[in-house]
């Protein structure tokens, strides 16, 4: 929702909004932008008398214990019948229209795919626009309206590159989000169950994401993980489209080497040879799925290698946070167990390459998406923690016990309900070498910076 208020101001519009607890980047990019900001919900809002609310999927129809509406606001505009929309609706029709549009889905992946999509179409001289959900590191922004109509690309408007996720649209429209962006290119970059709040099952799932292939034309084309079982399961349903596969053996783009250091592969032939600042397979998979991509717009995969070079990832996405008592702390997104595994492997991945392999990984974490909220997932987590030399998990706001579920990690694990009592005890525990890995989709209390001060005030008393 950040994102399509810096496109709303980019196209003229005077905007303002209203949410819950902002934290960095995003209310530091809405403040640069100068878009006011208001926290809460309250009904007063609907004195500004905007041309028309865009309403995100935060919002419902709730009611608080005292049977008072959870969002006022939203219960004005529809007693006072404002005009209203969701986000995804006011985008299809605002922004994405007569465009190319370029939709990277999947359970895992999506920003950094996205921002490397961007980033290889903005080097070959396509001017892209782009909305996605984190800070590309290459732009400084998380969305752009881009070039004009007159920047063409093969389906005869202004490229567009956008993170389409399966999330639900809004509590009014419940459709997945992505079937509103209508792609000429879509990249399913894989599909794991998530979600736990909205969908029953991984076939749910499935279905959304067929969905999606079902409004690409057959002009287009749909670039998709050939290592993935239930991205199969969505083709065989119906596929109307040019496929491009990557990953397997077998694919049409194939890495050959390292994550850090590989060729890029299509159909059998070598055509560029990518290297760069990143780590882990899941990031070479991100790298082949942009190349394939980019590829529908004519960019040569050599082009696209030399963009790769110069990416510099996201925010969030392993960013280092700052170094004391040669202890580096770093922040990333991570919080599906899968992406934890993912994000813990990479690192030790990369120590192990660097001959740093006696260095210790701390891995602090809070399972804080409404998935790992309702416990549908924690039976995983001791497998997704599994390379890490010690685990701390912020254990505030679960019905189930974490303790119980991180038990088969023996003493490497501690679990805290307090914020304080989380950094107390990673500051018992941390020496000199050591890399903290704080992972959350949310702000996380800033423990990030908290331990960087706690760490620092220890080291100079």
């Amino acid at each position: 929702m950040g994102g399509l208020a810096a496109l709303a101001r980019e196209a003229g519009h005077t905007v303002t909004g209203c949410d819950a607890g902002v934290y960095p980047p995003m209310s530091d990019q809405l403040r640069a932008l100068g878009i006011e900001l208001m926290e809460g919900f309250g009904a007063d809002q609907l004195k500004l008398n905007p041309d028309v609310f865009v309403v995100g999927n935060v919002v419902s129809r709730a009611r608080l214990p005292d049977g008072s509406p959870k969002f006022p606001l939203m219960e004005a505009i529809l007693d006072s019948s404002a005009r209203y929309t969701s986000g995804p609706q006011w985008l299809a029709e605002q922004v994405l229209h007569g465009r190319h549009v370029l939709a990277v889905a999947g359970t895992h992946g999506k920003t950094t795919t996205t921002s490397m999509l961007a980033w290889i179409l903005e080097h070959a001289g396509l001017q892209p626009g782009f909305l996605v959900g984190g800070v590309p590191l290459n732009f400084g922004v998380s969305a752009r309206l881009g070039g004009s109509p007159q920047t063409t690309s093969s389906s005869g408007g202004a490229c567009f590159v956008i993170e389409a996720d399966e999330y639900d649209t809004a509590f009014f429209d419940k459709r997945s989000k992505f079937v509103h962006y209508r792609p000429h290119t879509a990249v399913l970059n894989n599909l794991e169950f998530d979600h736990a709040d909205i969908f029953d099952n991984l076939a749910a799932i499935e279905r959304q994401f067929h969905h999606l292939i079902r409004t690409v034309p057959a002009s287009g084309r749909v670039v998709y993980n050939g290592l993935e079982e239930s991205l199969t399961r969505v083709l065989n349903a119906g596929c109307w489209s040019e496929m491009r596969s990557f990953g397997s053996a077998v694919s049409d783009y194939v890495a050959d080497g390292d994550a850090s250091e590989f060729d890029v592969q299509h159909n059998g032939q070598t055509v560029a040879r990518v290297s760069w600042p990143l780590s882990g397979v899941h990031n070479q998979l991100n790298a082949l799925a942009a190349i394939a991509a980019a590829d529908h717009l004519g960019v040569p995969a050599m082009v696209a290698a030399e963009a790769l070079s110069g990416f510099q990832n996201v925010k969030r996405r392993m960013e280092v946070r700052g170094t004391v008592a040669r202890i580096t702390i770093y922040d990333d997104f991570a919080h599906h167990p899968t992406a934890i595994r993912t994000t813990v492997d990479g690192l030790r991945h990369q120590l192990d390459r660097q001959g740093r392999s006696n260095e210790r990984i701390l891995a602090v974490f809070e399972p804080r998406s409404n998935t790992m909220k309702l416990g549908a997932m924690k039976a995983q987590l001791p497998w997704s923690l599994a390379q890490a030399d010690l685990s701390f998990c912020h254990a505030a706001g679960l019905d189930w016990d974490a303790a119980a579920a991180l038990a088969p990690l023996g003493n490497s694990v501690q679990v805290a309900h307090q914020l304080d009592e989380l950094i107390h005890q990673v500051l018992a525990a941390a020496q000199p070498g050591d890399h903290i890995l704080c992972m959350s989709n949310g702000g996380f209390g800033q423990v990030h910076q908290r331990l960087l001060n706690a760490i620092s005030q220890k080291n100079s008393s």
